[in-house]
C-alpha cells in the first residue's frame, strides 16, 4: 500500500433513496482529511433522495459515476492510495472496472449484509445499489465497464441475500462468507497473499453502531471488522470503499457514528 492516500468523496446522488448517506458521506470525508491532514476531493453535487427504478437513477448518476473513475484513475496514476467515501455502493459502478484494469490481480472484499448481485432481470426492488457488483463482474452492461474476476470476489458478513441473486453468486463462483464465517483467519486464507480492494458498507454491522438505511440484524460487530483489517498486510491493500453511512439517525448522534468509522478504519491506515 502506498504511503500516500487520495482522499475522495462522492457527493453526487448515485439511486439515494435516502438523504442521509451524502451527509455521511461528507461527515466521514472531513474526519478523515482531518485524521491524515490530506484534502478531499470532491465530486458530484447534491440532490434530493427519492426512489426510482435503476433505468432511471443509472444515466441520472453518469457525471458522478465518470467523475470517480476519473479519480480513482489518477490517484493510482500517482502511486497514491484511493479511500473513497461514498454515498450509496452504486457509486462503485465507476471505481470496479478501473480497479479491474489496473489491479487485476486484486481480490475484492465486499464487506455487506447483501450481495448486491442483482440484474435488471432478477432484481425485485429496481434498486440500482443491489446491483453494482454483478455490473462489475460482467453479469449486465451498466455503461461504466466491467472486468472483475467473481472468482476473486468475496462477500464479507453476507446474510440478506435474494434466492435468485444465491443463485448467480454461487454460479459464478463468488464467495460468500456469512457473519459467523467472516474471521480474520477465513478472510486471510481467502486472500491467499494477493493483493485487496476492500469495499464497506456499513448495513454489514448489527444495527446500532454506524446506522445505515438498509439495515439487517445478526450482523458482525465493530471490532470484528476492525480485527480482520488489522490482520491483512498494509503493503497488500490497493485501495478502500466507505459506503452507506446514513446520517441523520434518531437513535445514534452523528458524531458517535464518525468516530467509531474512523476508530474501525484506522487498522488499514497505520
Amino acid at each position: 500500500m502506498s504511503s500516500a492516500y487520495s482522499l475522495i468523496v462522492s457527493q453526487g446522488r448515485v439511486a439515494d433513496r435516502t438523504d442521509g448517506a451524502l451527509v455521511g458521506a461528507r461527515r466521514t470525508a472531513d474526519a478523515l482529511s482531518d485524521l491524515l491532514s490530506i484534502e478531499a476531493r470532491v465530486v458530484g453535487t447534491p440532490k434530493a433522495g427519492r426512489v426510482d427504478d435503476w433505468s432511471v437513477a443509472l444515466p441520472e448518476a453518469a457525471e458522478t459515476l465518470n467523475g470517480l473513475r476519473a479519480a480513482v484513475a489518477e490517484a493510482i496514476t500517482a502511486d497514491s492510495t484511493p479511500l473513497l467515501v461514498t454515498n450509496t455502493c452504486a457509486a462503485s459502478l465507476g471505481t470496479l472496472p478501473t480497479v479491474a484494469e489496473r489491479h487485476p490481480d486484486a481480490v475484492v472484499l465486499w464487506i455487506d449484509a447483501h450481495g448486491d448481485f442483482n440484474t435488471p432481470e432478477t432484481t425485485e426492488s429496481g434498486y440500482l445499489g443491489g446491483m453494482v457488483l454483478a455490473a462489475a463482474c460482467g453479469l449486465w452492461d451498466s455503461g461504466h465497464g466491467a472486468g472483475i474476476d467473481p472468482r476473486q470476489v468475496a462477500v464479507v458478513g453476507g446474510r440478506d441475500i435474494d434466492p435468485a441473486e444465491a443463485e448467480l453468486l454461487s454460479d459464478a463462483g463468488v464467495t460468500v462468507l456469512s457473519p459467523a464465517e467472516s474471521t480474520p483467519e477465513r478472510v486471510l486464507e481467502f486472500v491467499a497473499g494477493r493483493p485487496v480492494w476492500i469495499h464497506v458498507d456499513w448495513d454489514v454491522l448489527e444495527p446500532g453502531f454506524i446506522p445505515a438505511a438498509y439495515r439487517v440484524g445478526d450482523g458482525l460487530l465493530p471490532h470484528q471488522i476492525a480485527a480482520i483489517f488489522a490482520a491483512l498486510p498494509r503493503t497488500s491493500v490497493r485501495g478502500v470503499e466507505l459506503a452507506e453511512f446514513e446520517a441523520g439517525d434518531a437513535d445514534v448522534p452523528e458524531r458517535v457514528s464518525v468516530e467509531l468509522i474512523i476508530e474501525t478504519v484506522q487498522h488499514l491506515l497505520h
